[in-house]
């Protein structure tokens, strides 16, 4: 029988290592959407094909999602300070390269190591808190705030990019990373210990390329779905092969004692739920923004800036909601009604979404910020819960997972919800619009509301009003009907909470005597 226990508290030292660590985190979050106001000027100067601008885009999260779970290992195994260290370089060195690039060519080589970089810091960042909170309170209060921070962070990168472009050139969106990068290489070794697992055996090699052949495949076929606004045979099969080698290398890491995901984190009942809470969280998170995004320019007609700048409102709230919901379960709730009620209230902000008009900015603003108020309390427990209850040797590897099934529900939201409003959109402009406009034209306003308001643009006097009010009533109409169907994955997502958590949601998510390091281990005694 094991009996909980928190170790010493953390001091004035391992908080401001905290917010040295929170510098890469808010970094790579910032990447995801950086470059959305620089492509007109990337275009302009680096003449990109359409293939060669995807990649510019997707290149960067293909290498983030296909490495976060070797890097993760290679943290608990080598040093997670390491790790970090070797990161922070190459994402420093790989942001001046972008900000220089001569070619298309040469800025989808830079946008991919900018990923491999992302995959050594997320995992090291988020294990470290692990290691340098022993006090389940103090980490809860950590896990939060980061939970908070990657949240803001993707909201943050748009509008910071808008205000780069505006004033300088468009390598300046890469050279933000700089200054941070510096100076993360001369705090960490000040400031944070070194942590590792001091009897980490061999390392498995070839589960490197299956972790990776199982990942990017269906990351890709996710991602075509939401391009291409439906399903298609190349994405289904490129998911269908991912899933398999997945299988593979589940059976390979059930089989073999130095396992790349040592099936000890899977001992705690825990650790899998909170995973794929975590990943339905996401789902959630990114679904909605595919459409919040689009509402704000397309249908309300802002400037991609204003765009940006109103979508930081919700942020505020999100700032709150992790720490708050930390709060509550330090004080004695049931964690499992705790992220029930996190699931609940992000329905009700989906609810609230379903609601909008095409004229409702601040119906649209109040449903994003209870959604995401929802979402992050939820990732900020699940996220605690699964990192508290591994042994610390193991905190590199759980945060890998964590972070690759954010990847695989990010991509999903924006998959299935995105098809589900596409459907009824095209469906509702075919009725509408079927039978007034020239020949060719019906096909490209089904594609997308940008291109009905290339459309309507082309069109003389009233005909393009009509268009142009159709389409965007359409679109709306396909929110409405898939902020729906979010709202009911999210009451499931609250039922299955309550399910698989209820009997661990009240108990301590800290280390337990087993796994707490002991004096003389290499993570408990770090060197410097």
């Amino acid at each position: 029988m094991t009996s909980t226990s928190t170790g010493p508290r953390a001091g004035r030292r391992e908080w401001t290592a905290f917010v040295v660590l929170m510098l890469p985190l808010l970094l790579v979050s910032m990447d995801v959407s950086v470059l959305y106001f620089a492509v007109p000027a990337i275009s302009r100067e680096l003449h990109p094909s359409s293939t060669q601008q995807l990649w510019i885009f997707d290149i960067y999260a293909f290498a983030l999602a296909g490495l976060l779970i070797t890097m993760g290992a290679l943290g608990d195994r080598f040093g997670r300070r390491k790790l970090l260290l070797f990161g922070a370089a190459a994402f420093g060195a790989a942001s001046v390269a972008a900000a220089y690039a001569q070619s298309a060519e040469m800025l989808i080589a830079a946008r991919a190591v900018l990923g491999i970089g992302g995959a050594t810091l997320m995992p090291s960042t988020m294990a470290l808190i692990r290691n340098l909170f022993l006090d389940e309170k103090q980490r809860a209060k950590a896990i939060a705030i980061w939970s908070s921070a990657m949240a803001g962070g993707v909201a943050l990168g748009s509008v910071l990019s808008g205000v780069m472009i505006e004033h300088f050139w468009w390598g300046s969106v890469f050279l933000i990373n700089v200054p941070a990068m510096v100076l993360l290489l001369a705090l960490v070794p000040l400031l944070v210990p070194e942590f590792k697992d001091p009897a980490p055996g061999a390392f498995d090699l070839p589960s490197v390329p299956l972790s990776m052949a199982a990942v990017l495949p269906v990351i890709y076929g996710l991602k075509r779905i939401a391009a291409d606004n439906g399903v298609g045979l190349v994405p289904v099969l490129s998911i269908v092969a991912g899933l398999a080698i997945g299988a593979v290398f589940v059976r390979r890491q059930r089989a073999r004692r130095d396992a790349m995901i040592s099936p000890e984190l899977f001992h705690h009942r825990g650790f899998g739920p909170s995973i794929a809470l975590n990943a339905l969280a996401t789902f959630a998170m990114m679904g909605s923004a595919y459409f919040t995004t689009q509402y704000l320019q397309s249908v309300l007609g802002k400037g991609a800036l204003e765009a940006a700048l109103w979508s930081l409102a919700p942020s505020v709230c999100v700032g709150i909601a992790g720490p708050a919901a930390a709060a509550v379960v330090q004080r004695g709730a049931n964690r499992a009604y705790v992220i029930g009620a996190g699931f609940a209230t992000a329905a009700i902000g989906y609810g609230i979404l379903a609601l909008a008009g095409t004229d409702a900015l601040w119906t649209v603003l109040i449903g994003a910020a209870v959604l995401a108020s929802g979402i992050v309390a939820v990732m900020s427990l699940v996220t605690d819960l699964a990192i508290g209850t591994v042994p610390p040797k193991r905190a590199g590897s759980a945060a890998a997972l964590l972070e690759t099934g954010q990847e695989f529900g990010g991509a999903m939201g924006m998959a299935v919800l995105g098809s589900v409003g596409t459907a009824v959109y095209r469906s509702d402009v075919k009725d509408s619009l079927g039978a007034g406009l020239p020949a060719g034209a019906l096909e490209q306003v089904r594609e997308t509301l940008g291109a009905a308001a290339a459309v309507a643009g082309s069109l003389k006097g009233r005909a393009g009003e009509q268009l142009l009010d159709a389409a965007r009533e359409a679109f709306t109409h396909g929110m409405r009907i898939a902020c729906g169907a979010g709202a009911v994955v999210l009451v499931a997502g609250a039922i299955l909470a309550l399910v698989t958590l209820r009997r661990v949601g009240a108990e301590n998510a800290g280390s337990t005597v087993e796994d707490a390091p002991s004096p003389g281990a290499d993570e408990a005694v770090p060197g410097r």
